[in-house]
């Protein structure tokens, strides 16, 4: 399954108050494991940066007056995030609407919500005491967060992303231990989604030779009658194989 994990960087907080997205930074995965693919842009948001926002971010107006406008990145974006791959991001609410409302400015078509993983959403429920900020998970999980001096829109989409594996499990759900013929139950996982775990049809065969049965008949025989392992071996509810 594809998905792309991603984050933005923006002027302010509403983009109906005229704030603009001034970075976009996306990592792709396919079935939880980073493929190493990205998207990165930055983003001549055709007005002023509040001091507010750059001390966020770090990006000034005089650094953003030569990148492209929105409009001139808004097909390749939208060719790397494709039509059915996931969308994943943190407070994703926040990102999508400035996504959504970029979009629509150039007249291209709105992002489906419904497309959309929310990880602080899955943090919640997972870690309900938080703290669960990006910061806090990623120190809660061991992940190297040394260079995220600022907000940064492609660092914090790779970060996002170990952070996301994690929440789902960590990388270990990705080791295929089970053949594919064997019986597979669902469950659910907390952010909704199925999990397919392995039911064994049938169980182990006994791992005793025969000759190493009959070796522990004969050393359990000289025991004597009155011992609590001839007992256990005379029962005919023990099955054979097991001591």
């Amino acid at each position: 399954m594809r998905e792309i994990v991603f984050d933005t960087e923006t002027t302010g907080f509403d983009p109906e108050n005229g704030d603009r997205i001034v970075e976009i930074g996306c990592v792709e995965i396919l079935n939880q494991v980073p493929t190493g693919n990205t998207f990165h842009v930055y983003i001549n948001p055709e007005r002023d940066m509040p001091q507010g926002a750059f001390e966020v971010h770090g990006l000034s107006e005089e650094f953003l007056s030569d990148k492209p406008v929105f409009a001139a990145i808004a097909e390749e974006f939208m060719s790397f995030v494709g039509d059915g791959s996931k969308l994943v991001a943190h407070n994703a609410s926040f990102d999508m609407k400035f996504i959504n409302a970029e979009l629509k400015k150039v007249n291209f078509t709105e992002v489906s919500l419904d497309r959309v993983v929310d990880t602080l959403a899955i943090a919640r429920r997972r870690h309900p005491m938080g703290p669960n900020s990006l910061d806090a998970l990623c120190s809660r999980y061991g992940i190297d967060n040394s260079r995220r001096e600022k907000h940064g829109a492609l660092l914090d989409a790779e970060l996002l992303a170990d952070v996301y594996i994690e929440l789902l499990g960590g990388r270990q759900r990705g080791f295929d231990l089970v053949s594919h013929d064997e019986t597979a139950s669902q469950r659910a996982s907390d952010d909704g989604r199925s999990v397919t775990q392995a039911v064994r049809p049938s169980p182990l065969p006994p791992r005793l030779t025969d000759s190493e049965e009959a070796a522990h008949k004969a050393f359990v025989d000289r025991l004597g009658d009155n011992t609590i392992w001839q007992r256990i071996w005379d029962s005919e509810d023990t099955p054979r194989g097991v001591s």
